[in-house]
């Protein structure tokens, strides 16, 4: 076993996680320091491994050394029987802040907080304040702020270290309070938690109840975590999978195939109306077999275009560039973009034909030119039907209520593929009557 003395508790982890199972259990139990830290940088599944490997005083030590937001993401994770036994083993206290942190709704930012800070009231004097800090700042998540407090427990200001470290040691924190501070009410959705972090540009924000008590702190590296399992479960509805609960690497091969067979079964669907809508351009098709030469081309650039706007009408909802109110500036907007970005595929298009025929690489008869108008405009509409299409399902998702990240690439692309032909065959029927058709 390698010498783990002076190594972070994440490096730690990483190591452990390449040993065989009785190597790694040995090895986490003979760590003499920062255990509980290690453990907390496990994915779920380890943690769960290891957990049912400890014996009752090893694990009643860990988990009541644990800190309360890394406790409780052990009790959204794990089964019944554990969580039970877990809770069992802590100790009164941390069994108050563990069944406390549980009780709130499982998306709120007081699922990851921790009511482990410095608190002062305003009477103290700078000297009792550090005096205080010494004594108790160990166990504190972060000593970047203190957190004054009234006799009832509510918050009245929050003041940076560096105040108090400048400031005279006689003095009464009272005459550096401007009780202007930033607060989270408890039962505040984590994203909007996280915008707030991200205006104010804090590492840390207390926590209050509506009566504005505080109750606990949130740490940024906590709101990361959350961010990056959202962002994660965006990506993979984005991609037209479902959201996986595990990492790649740990989710079964059977478990992929059910949560990719789904999406692809309606796309399947989909793509059948594709079909039935060449079907029914097929004497037209026939009398025109050139047409359907450009039928791959149409659908892949309204389908391209329709997953470009939904890519960044979904990411700008999701910084909350874009609000449901912005519907209207959004599909002014697209509008613009999608008749501009139609047109220089449409001239494009217009081009390729030219070219193919001047030069005699394919010979599109007599009526060429109006084969090549035919799909230059169809070009224009398709991609300008796409753009619009893929900006504003978002939108309706959205109001609905349902996550705009199902708005997939795969599925805007189907959507505008069966509605592209429509509108291609339509304006070919216009520019080739009397003559092909």
């Amino acid at each position: 076993m390698i010498n783990m003395q002076g190594k972070h508790p994440a490096d730690i982890a990483e190591h452990l996680s390449t040993l065989d199972k009785k190597e790694r259990d040995i090895s986490f139990l003979l760590l003499t320091s920062k255990k509980a830290e290690v453990f907390s940088y496990f994915d779920d599944q380890l943690k769960e491994e290891i957990i049912r490997s400890l014996g009752e005083s090893e694990l009643e030590e860990l988990i009541n050394s644990m800190n309360p937001d890394d406790r409780t993401g052990l009790f959204e994770n794990f089964p019944d029987e554990l969580i039970k036994r877990l809770v069992n083993l802590l100790s009164d206290s941390e069994k108050d802040v563990a069944l406390n942190l549980i009780g709130y709704e499982k998306e709120s930012i007081a699922r990851l907080m921790t009511p482990n800070y410095i608190q002062a009231r305003p009477n103290w004097t700078v000297e009792k304040v550090l005096d205080h800090i010494k004594r108790f700042g160990r166990k504190a998540e972060t000593l970047n702020f203190i957190y004054v407090v009234d006799e009832e427990n509510s918050l009245v200001d929050d003041l940076r270290i560096g105040e108090l470290l400048l400031s005279d040691k006689n003095k009464p924190i009272s005459e550096l309070m401007d009780k202007e501070f930033i607060a989270i009410r408890a039962n505040t959705h984590v994203e909007d938690a996280f915008h707030i972090f991200d205006k104010y540009d804090r590492s840390a924000l207390p926590i209050v109840t509506d009566k504005n008590t505080l109750v606990g702190i949130v740490t940024f590296d906590d709101i990361l975590d959350k961010i990056k399992e959202r962002d994660t479960e965006d990506i993979q509805k984005f991609g037209g999978v479902e959201g996986l609960e595990m990492s790649y690497t740990q989710t079964p091969w059977v478990e992929l195939v059910k949560k990719r067979a789904v999406w692809l079964i309606i796309l399947f669907v989909g793509e059948i109306l594709t079909a039935s809508a060449m079907s029914y351009y097929e004497d037209e098709i026939e009398k025109a077999v050139m047409l359907a030469l450009f039928v791959p081309l149409i659908i892949s650039s309204g389908g391209n275009s329709g997953s470009q706007a939904a890519s960044l009408i979904i990411r700008a909802m999701a910084l909350r560039e874009v609000k449901l109110a912005d519907w209207w500036y959004v599909i002014k907007k697209e509008l613009l973009s999608g008749l501009l970005l139609g047109a220089i595929l449409g001239a494009t298009g217009f081009i390729r034909i030219l070219f193919w025929q001047k030069t005699g690489l394919y010979d599109y008869g007599e009526f060429w030119f109006a084969v090549a108008g035919a799909v230059s405009a169809s070009l224009v509409f398709i991609v300008l039907w796409g753009t619009v299409a893929g900006a504003i399902i978002p939108f309706i998702l959205r109001k609905v209520g349902l996550d705009p990240a199902t708005a997939s690439a795969p599925f805007v692309a189907t959507f505008v593929d069966v509605t592209g032909l429509i509108i291609y065959f339509s304006i070919a029927a216009v520019f080739l009557a009397g003559k092909l058709l």
